[in-house]
C-alpha cells in the first residue's frame, strides 16, 4: 500500500524539526520513533524515559521557541521547511530507508514532481570534462528531467549551467545560506530564482 502523504501543521512541522535537530537522533532513530510512537509530538515526549532507561545522556530536544526563529528565519529567506512524510517532499529522497527527516528549500518545490538526475564530478575538471557536463545537463533538461548537482567547483559548476533553462537543483552540505565556493555566488543567486536550493542542515 502506498503510503499517504499530507502536509503537517505548524505545531507538526516544529516537533519534526525539534526531533531532527535532537543530539544522537539521525535519520535511523527519528524513523524508528516514529514508526513507534507515531508522531513526532508523542516521540519527543517519550525521549526522558527512553533516556533514563538507556542510561546513557539525556536527549534534549531544542526548545519549541528555536524551532519557531529557525522556521522564521528561513520564510524571511523566501524559504521553507518540508518533512519527509509531506507531498511537496522530493520523490528521490522519499524512497530512501530512511530519508532525511526533512530538508531546507529556497527555490521552486514544483521542480520535485519531475523526474531528477544527479550528474556529480571532479572539482579540477578539463575543460572538455565541463563541457561535456554542461551538453548533458541541457539535454537532459531538454528531455524533462531536473539535474542535480552540489554547486562545487568542476563539473557541479558546469552541470547547473547547462541546466539553468529547463530546471537544477543545487544540494548544499552546509546548510541553503552557505555558498560554496565562494566565486559560485551568481550561480547560486540564478539557481535560487529559477530552480531550488536544499539542504537537510540547519541555516548556517
Amino acid at each position: 500500500m502506498a503510503e499517504v502523504r499530507r502536509s503537517l501543521s505548524d505545531g507538526e512541522r516544529r516537533a519534526w524539526l525539534r526531533l531532527a535537530r535532537t543530539q544522537n537522533v539521525g535519520p535511523v532513530t527519528f524513523a524508528q520513533l516514529i514508526a513507534r510512537f507515531g508522531s513526532a509530538t508523542a516521540s519527543l515526549a517519550e525521549l526522558p524515559r527512553l533516556s533514563r532507561r538507556g542510561g546513557g545522556e539525556a536527549l534534549q530536544p531544542p526548545p519549541d521557541s528555536e524551532a519557531r526563529e529557525e522556521i522564521e528565519k528561513l520564510a524571511r529567506l523566501g524559504g521553507r521547511i518540508v518533512a519527509s512524510a509531506e507531498p511537496e517532499f522530493p520523490r528521490g529522497l522519499a524512497v530512501l530507508d530512511p530519508p532525511p527527516p526533512l530538508i531546507e528549500i529556497l527555490g521552486h518545490t514544483a521542480l520535485f514532481r519531475r523526474e531528477m538526475v544527479a550528474i556529480v564530478g571532479a572539482r579540477n575538471a578539463s575543460a572538455l570534462g565541463r563541457k561535456l557536463a554542461a551538453r548533458l545537463a541541457a539535454d537532459l533538461g531538454e528531455a524533462g528531467f531536473v539535474v542535480v548537482s552540489g554547486l562545487a567547483r568542476g563539473i557541479d559548476t558546469a552541470a547547473h549551467e547547462g541546466a539553468l533553462a529547463s530546471g537544477t537543483c543545487a544540494v548544499l552540505a552546509g546548510g541553503v545560506v552557505i555558498i560554496y565556493p565562494p566565486e559560485n555566488s551568481a550561480l547560486y543567486d540564478r539557481i535560487r530564482a529559477q530552480g531550488a536550493v536544499i539542504s537537510d542542515m540547519p541555516l548556517g
